[in-house]
């Protein structure tokens, strides 16, 4: 008569359970491990790069919070903002007004600029709430004029009360040194990439998470059908202005962390293009996936340096090149937006998937 074997252990048996059932790893540790990596690479990166690359990646950083955000209103929920930029300039303008208070009062430790990231994101989401609810009831190109007046009024609006917001001048955003820990010649573009790659990884990961979530499921079914998301008992109108507090924190994080990093902020840099820029952005990155705002975020970073790059190709008049490199963003965005619609309608990471998809099936067939 055979021995009867002992009862695995409770973790063991879960593990097991796991594996015969196949369900994998839990989708929030799966994104913090992914951004974990992340950030050791940015970390190692950082020490192989000069401070105006470090600049250059914490920008991409920044813009990666509203291009993922609007990633999530437009791809994932179907609804259409031409006002990001004017959310960004409220996160941006909310943060240098708490900066400027905490210096004045003395207060300058560096804590105190995640009180300020906190209050931008809480502002901006108070007004993504308002225009959400507005936003909720119209359709169409009413939705889109309705956020294309809100990308004129906001920067109208700093201008017309100039006592506060210092009109087209701008305010300065004070910001602490890096820690002292770090060294007294640590470079300080190194410790604001850190720093905006903290809060931009962050905010990826509640992002990653919303989008495999319940209200990611609302958002894809209200995108694909109202009516039949009406029918399945989807409150279609609380879902999209969900849907736009979301993306709404996003937009607002990423214009504080601009101002942090560029330590001022003014109304000519909010302005209707950048709204545009956002939204064509997303669109070539890959509307409704992540990944896609990744390559819209690094797009609107190198933009600009080819666009100055082209100009000093030819001989022109300094008029002629203020005028052109003025113009010549959105012409090239609106050139690249139709060759990538044109060439791989999912964007740059709809490609890159399809891709990758055939050869996952041209594996067995060489095996064979």
């Amino acid at each position: 008569m055979s021995a009867t074997r002992a009862p695995a252990p409770p973790y063991r048996q879960r593990a097991v359970d796991l594996v015969r059932t196949g369900r994998s790893v839990p989708t929030l540790l799966r994104h913090l491990a992914v951004a974990v990596a992340v950030a050791l690479v940015v970390l190692l990166v950082s020490y192989q790069l000069d401070s105006y690359r470090n600049f250059q990646l914490a920008t991409v950083a920044a813009y990666l919070c509203a291009t993922a955000g609007l990633t999530i209103l437009t791809g994932l929920c179907g609804q259409l903002s031409l006002g990001h930029g004017a959310l960004m300039a409220t996160g941006a303008y909310t943060v240098a007004l708490c900066q400027t208070a905490f210096f004045d009062r003395g207060v300058t430790s560096g804590a105190v600029l995640l009180l300020s990231l906190v209050a931008a994101v809480a502002v901006t989401v108070t007004v993504g709430l308002v225009v959400g609810v507005a936003a909720a009831r119209l359709r169409g190109p009413y939705l889109a004029g309705l956020t294309l007046a809100v990308a004129v009024v906001v920067p109208a609006l700093t201008v017309t009360f100039d006592g506060i917001f210092n009109g087209e001048q701008g305010l300065p955003v004070p910001v602490a040194p890096a820690p002292a820990g770090l060294g007294l010649y640590f470079p300080h573009e190194r410790w604001q990439l850190w720093m905006a790659a903290g809060a931009t990884l962050l905010c990826l990961v509640v992002l990653a998470n919303l989008v495999r979530s319940r209200y990611g499921r609302l958002f894809r079914a209200v995108r694909d059908d109202e009516v039949a998301a009406r029918l399945a008992g989807i409150h279609v109108a609380r879902t999209q202005v969900i849907a736009f507090v979301v993306s709404a924190a996003g937009a607002g994080l990423g214009g504080a962390l601009l101002a942090v990093l560029a330590q001022s902020v003014s109304p000519g840099a909010f302005g209707l293009n950048l709204s545009l820029f956002l939204l064509m952005a997303v669109v070539i990155g890959g509307l409704g996936r992540l990944a896609g705002a990744v390559w819209g975020a690094f797009l609107l970073v190198v933009l600009p340096d080819l666009t100055h790059s082209l100009t000093n190709l030819f001989t022109l008049s300094p008029a002629t090149a203020q005028r052109l490199e003025g113009n010549l963003p959105l012409a090239i965005f609106g050139a690249t937006l139709i060759v990538v619609m044109i060439a791989a309608p999912g964007g740059v990471q709809g490609q890159l998937s399809r891709l990758t998809r055939a050869l996952r099936a041209l594996r067995p067939a060489g095996r064979s």
